[in-house]
């Protein structure tokens, strides 16, 4: 399914370490070219095929891009970091149409950390055949903490094509993804501290509300990610560790449990469904790390722990264990790229890899790298991944280089 593939350098990144760092790239497959954000600030386009120069660089801004999307000649760009940003490129040249300052949006950070720096955690585009014109969608977040306390301040933000703000939709919560379809936008928040769900559904155009949705269980964690369907709006619960289905308006279709708290020996343990995405009719969930009510290290693994399940009318068709953290998820018609980083408590660089499902047929292939895979993405014709290079705390070696992995897609013989 996969031929060989290439790989190009990427600069310098230090290393991550055993436990996750920040999202400090991403990738994308669009049109025919692979687009890379990294910690320099600036996007690449390369082509799919094995040629080592970018078609184009974008012009350097600051801290790590790490949302791209692309659509109608246009490339939405987000960053993070003291000066985060979202930004508009044209697709042909990467020449940029405009940008604008997060902190116009959520503030200037309370300190110098990364987390409590402004955050395009999410950038879509929504097309004119809907919406009138296009609107490029971002949703921002900063975090704030305060002894035991937190806080957030977010917007998710309609742009005209010229920069302009259409509408804004804010909220004291921390935005976790979002997606567009048929001139709709799904906001899901993770945390939402106070009242207010863990679901919105906003107008494309407008930015008016149109439902929003809450899962069951208590405490401020809500929804990890959400993706439109061919059925309807699957989510990925992080407060009752389950997946969901529910209608075009909001009603529960299914649900399905993912992560929820399992008793593995002496422990109870549970792990939070982080990613969902839609293929072929099906909606595939991905899971993390495993984590327990009486212990921050325990020595008990969930038996969901990073797997990959994808459900069909509210039962699981399949599941595949992939080892490592997911940071994202990638579909293109039936097929879905997962990347693998690094188990933090286990520390095994065998998981370093990026898989290809089939929404129908499961697990298709694995291509393992050196370092972690931060990032993926899939087109009909090309996987891509980011590798960032890893030094474990036990170890006395760093694992892997910053560069970009591309492998064409080949067509199943007839």
């Amino acid at each position: 399914m996969l031929a060989a593939g290439a790989r190009r350098p990427l600069g310098d990144l230090g290393p991550a370490r055993s436990r996750h760092n920040w999202a400090r790239s991403t990738v994308i497959v669009a049109d025919g070219s692979v687009l890379v954000g990294g910690p320099d600030g600036r996007v690449a386009a390369f082509a799919s095929g094995a040629e080592s120069e970018p078609r184009w660089t974008s012009e350097q801004s600051q801290g790590y891009v790490v949302s791209l999307s692309a659509g109608e000649g246009r490339v939405a760009v987000g960053s993070r970091g003291a000066d985060a940003g979202v930004s508009l490129l044209r697709s042909t040249t990467g020449a940029q149409r405009w940008s604008q300052a997060a902190t116009r949006h959520v503030g200037t950070a309370a300190d110098d950390s990364l987390l409590a720096q402004p955050y395009v955690i999410d950038v879509g585009v929504a097309g004119g055949a809907v919406t009138g014109d296009d609107v490029i969608v971002a949703a921002i977040r900063r975090h704030e903490r305060s002894g035991g306390d937190r806080s957030w301040s977010s917007a998710v933000l309609g742009f005209d094509p010229g920069g302009g703000v259409r509408w804004r939709h804010a909220a004291d919560a921390s935005p976790a993804a979002l997606d567009i379809d048929a001139g709709r936008v799904a906001v899901a928040y993770n945390r939402r501290p106070g009242d207010g769900d863990g679901l919105v559904v906003l107008d494309a155009a407008t930015g008016d509300g149109l439902f929003s949705w809450d899962p069951d269980g208590s405490g401020d964690r809500r929804v990890g990610d959400v993706a439109f369907t061919e059925q309807g709006i699957a989510v990925a619960s992080h407060a009752d560790k389950r997946g969901y289905l529910l209608t075009i308006d909001g009603t529960e279709q299914w649900r399905v449990g993912l992560g929820t708290p399992r008793s593995v020996g002496s422990e109870t343990v549970y792990t939070y469904p982080n990613h969902v995405s839609a293929a072929d009719g099906r909606a595939v969930f991905v899971t993390g790390n495993t984590f327990a009510a009486s212990t921050r290290d325990p020595d008990a693994r969930h038996p969901a722990e990073h797997t990959v399940t994808a459900v069909a009318g509210g039962s699981v068709a399949w599941d595949h264990a992939i080892g490592g953290f997911a940071r994202d998820v990638s579909s293109s018609g039936s097929k879905i790229a997962v990347p693998s980083a690094q188990h933090f408590r286990r520390r095994d660089a065998d998981t370093h890899a990026v898989h290809v499902f089939d929404a129908r047929d499961g697990h298709l292939a694995e291509r393992s790298i050196a370092g972690i895979a931060s990032s993926a993405a899939i087109g009909d014709r090309t996987l891509a991944a980011v590798e960032e290079p890893v030094a474990y705390h036990d170890e006395k070696l760093t694992r892997g280089d910053h560069r970009l992995h591309t492998w064409p897609i080949e067509a199943p013989e007839r």
